[in-house]
């Protein structure tokens, strides 16, 4: 028959296998290994556990009566003695050797004191919890007005972008009948600020789109209609739109593309915007005389095409990519900077290409230009 088990500290029947108390709620394993190690026979190099788990015992001890100071001090001064000719022991070792502390008070004195501290963790457990639940709420609280306040502004850039449509296109209708001579005939100076003005409504048709597209991107409205089409006839369709400010700027425009049609699975519309931006970019950011290239590079293994754009110009600092797909940021931020544009076109490619669920890679050297690229599936044709 086995021998029965008791508590170690209220002596209370356990069960074999328990691990905590009935009658006192107490870790009966780490009260056993206490107890264990408080034993005079431990050999002098073994830590005596209770001591390195139960911090600064002999001022305990001194707080609770079990000792005078006079006494903590003989039991310090043993240990030292002790250890300085090269006899490892612990301070509980020496209370037993010099008989200032009974085995039974020890043991009570070190199970005092695991049930203090025992207490002292719930009760700072109990805080911590309390803390992490108010923060977390604090935080929630946080992120809802976060959410709120970016709600109130994708709604506001999607109102006034749709009220200002109506207004541009009739501007824009009466530029096109004075530039086509139906409203008279206009002289030089008046020809060239017509044609400032068409230039210039084209700009904000561009802007207007762009901010209507982010917020729909915005409010999740964002919906790519997924189908075959013929990557090798969207890029050449791309660079001749492209080509009139390539041209101005002196930038050449070029594309590698495989003898055989190449075909991809996307929303071939919203592809077309992404490509044609990734390449209006390109030419903004290079100098006169740069070069643009767009590559398709079919990868059968994977079953993808890969889509690059890369260009010559002013590269992007390693530290500063994270940046470039900030909705209306620019690195170039100053009041007088050089180049043009909101800010929004490479926010709104980042959440097209993740709609295709693939991503847009930026490699880029300071001074020597950069390369955006994305994969895709295959298509068939």
């Amino acid at each position: 028959m086995m021998n029965e088990l008791h508590c170690p500290q209220c002596r209370t029947p356990l069960n074999h296998g328990a691990r905590y108390c009935s009658g006192c709620g107490v870790d009966v394993a780490v009260v056993t290994l206490l107890l264990e190690h408080a034993s005079t026979g431990l050999e002098p190099a073994t830590p005596y556990v209770a001591d390195i788990l139960v911090p600064r015992l002999g001022e305990f001890l001194v707080r609770r009566g079990f000792l005078t100071e006079e006494q903590l001090q003989t039991a310090l001064a043993h240990q030292r003695q002790n250890t300085e000719q090269g006899q490892q022991q612990m301070f509980g070792q020496s209370l037993l050797e010099l008989k200032l502390i009974s085995r039974e008070q020890l043991d009570n004195a070190i199970m005092a004191q695991v049930l203090e501290l025992q207490a002292a963790l719930q009760t700072s457990n109990r805080q911590l919890e309390k803390r992490v639940a108010d923060r977390t709420a604090e935080l929630e609280r946080a992120l809802a007005k976060v959410n709120e306040v970016n709600q109130l502004k994708t709604d506001f850039v999607s109102n006034i972008s749709h009220e200002l449509r109506t207004p541009l296109a009739q501007i824009k209708g009466y530029v096109l009948l004075l530039n086509d001579g139906t409203l008279g005939d206009l002289d030089p100076d008046q020809t060239t600020a017509v044609a400032a003005s068409a230039a210039a409504i084209e700009r904000l048709e561009r802007l207007i789109e762009d901010l209507i597209r982010f917020a729909s991107a915005a409010r999740d409205e964002l919906i790519v209609t997924v189908g075959d089409f013929c990557l090798s006839d969207l890029v050449p369709s791309t660079l001749t739109r492209s080509a009139p400010k390539a041209i101005k700027s002196n930038i050449s425009l070029e594309s590698r593309l495989p003898n055989e049609p190449v075909f991809a699975r996307g929303d071939s519309e919203k592809l077309s915007w992404v490509l044609f931006q990734l390449v209006d970019n390109a030419i903004k950011f290079t100098p006169n005389g740069g070069h643009v290239t767009v590559s398709v590079t079919p990868m059968p293994e994977r079953a993808a095409v890969a889509v690059s754009v890369t260009d010559t110009g002013i590269g992007i600092p390693a530290d500063r990519t994270s940046e470039l797909f900030q909705p209306f940021h620019q690195l170039d931020g100053s009041a007088t900077r050089r180049y043009g544009g909101t800010g929004l076109g490479l926010a709104l490619i980042e959440q097209i290409i993740r709609a295709h669920k693939t991503e847009i890679k930026v490699q880029s050297q300071v001074g020597r230009g950069s390369t955006f690229s994305f994969d895709l599936p295959l298509g068939h044709s």
